[in-house]
């Protein structure tokens, strides 16, 4: 058997797909379409905050296994190739499909000229590097930023650009920020800190349109022209996506530059900068062309394995269980899981699955200057059902809250602010599944609650 024939060839240079060639080692080639050296995308907040600088996100280099700036365009199943943007094909034994999400852009009117896909001068996506520097380049002391979606994302993007100084305003369609991390009680106290740092917060909130204004090319602070055009995955998914209509490029489009922001209820809020905030989908176009089982994600089984037995698939891209998680924490899990399946050592050679699913765990750290920082985090079921057991314990004057939801005998969810020192055991204990009167386990879950962390 040749080399070919056995090399791993992963798409996608993230932190699932580098995780994998990592595991793998040997003769494994990743396709990385950003230019960038390997980042870590959780930490592009903390990069749009100006605490770290880039270069701080980079991820272990890769070595010759990865090449960047290459974008797969198709994958030849029977050939078992995979064919390139720069007209060159890389030959699988087995494929690995990390291609991540692509961000969300809502149906909003005046997003898009008619026939056109770039987006206005001042809108902007926040999912990838290139989307970051755009925005670090753009925000200054002043400047009026509307940040639409109030989930996770959107709230990390409204903070970091508060603290560098922008007169922020947060739109989310919901009732309360980050609804599917947080209860009721702990979305207050996380509106009441994003308050104080400055920023304005419009929940139940929907946004119609958007309104700009023809202006003349605006050159680039780092040089060049500013031209923004929708990011790269949107443009992938006009092509490949089966369903989609396809849109020409306009001609001669005349740049526009955003205004402002227009609600539902008629009201209009003045923006400078929009930031599309509204969540992610799993990037399926190669695999709807390839003829994969897609979903919502790439479909998958216990061995992250799609329909085609040579071709797998990890990350946000992936469905599995009928779940497609879209975190860093699982996309991690699923690479180890599959390096374990392709080295011969995993449990799906055995008794147990390979993969069976991720418990995850949300954590979020918002500060405001000198004062003291919010730590978040949230697991499990945070919502109690009828007949749940609900601890709650909450400290005005250290803004700390601690809830956890106990269902028979066993620990289902919990949520955390202002202090963390007890998440670790019991995000453990809620992992094991374990019933909660074993080796006193309620005595242990009242002391965890209870400790603050020694401060």
């Amino acid at each position: 058997m040749t080399s070919e024939q056995q090399r791993v060839v992963v798409i996608g240079g993230g932190l699932a797909g580098l995780r994998l060639a990592a595991r793998l080692g040997g003769d494994v080639r990743v396709l990385g379409e950003e230019e960038h050296v390997p980042y870590n995308r959780v930490l592009l907040a903390e990069v749009l905050a100006g605490r770290y600088a880039p270069e701080v996100t980079s991820l272990p280099a890769p070595g010759p296994a990865l090449r960047r700036g290459v974008r797969a365009v198709r994958i030849d199943r029977a050939e078992q190739v995979v064919h390139c943007d720069d007209g060159t094909v890389e030959r699988y034994g087995t494929l690995v499909l990390a291609t991540g999400s692509n961000p969300v852009l809502p149906p909003l009117r005046g997003l898009f000229e008619p026939e056109g896909r770039e987006l206005p001068a001042g809108v902007h996506a926040f999912r990838t590097m290139d989307d970051c520097l755009a925005l670090s380049a753009a925000v200054r002391p002043g400047v009026r930023a509307v940040v639409i979606g109030g989930g996770l994302l959107g709230v990390s993007a409204a903070r970091a650009l508060a603290e560098r100084g922008a007169q922020v305003v947060l739109t989310q369609q919901g009732e309360r920020l980050m609804e599917r991390q947080l209860d009721a009680e702990a979305s207050e106290l996380l509106h009441t800190h994003l308050t104080g740092m400055g920023v304005e917060i419009h929940t139940e909130c929907r946004v119609r349109g958007l309104s700009t204004t023809a202006s003349a090319v605006r050159p680039h602070p780092a040089g060049g022209i500013t031209r923004n055009p929708a990011p790269p995955a949107f443009e992938e998914r006009v092509r490949a996506e089966p369903g989609t209509p396809r849109r020409a490029p306009n001609p001669a489009p005349g740049p526009r530059t955003v205004t402002g922001v227009e609600l539902a209820d008629g009201y209009r809020l003045e923006a400078d900068l929009v930031v599309l905030a509204c969540g992610v989908r799993p990037r399926t176009g190669l695999a709807l062309a390839a003829g994969l089982d897609v979903r919502t994600g790439i479909l998958v089984d216990d061995e992250l394995r799609t329909n085609d037995p040579r071709i797998h698939a990890v990350g946000d891209c992936a469905e599995h269980a009928g779940r497609v998680y879209g975190l860093a924490g699982p996309a991690l899990e699923q690479a180890d899981a599959l390096a374990g399946v392709l080295l011969g050592t995993g449990k799906g050679l055995t008794a147990d699955p390979a993969y069976s699913g991720t418990r995850a765990l949300t954590r979020l750290t918002l500060t405001a200057g000198g004062d003291r920082p919010l730590d978040l985090a949230a697991f499990g079921e945070t919502t109690a059902l009828p007949g749940d057991d609900v601890v709650r314990l909450a400290d005005a004057t250290r803004r700390t809250y601690r809830k956890v939801v106990i269902r028979g005998d066993r620990l289902v969810g919990g949520v955390l602010l202002g202090e963390l020192s007890s998440v670790g055991a019991l995000a453990r204990s809620w992992e094991d599944g374990a019933p909660l009167t074993d080796q006193h386990g309620l005595t242990d879950l009242h002391h965890l609650l209870t400790d603050d962390g020694g401060s």
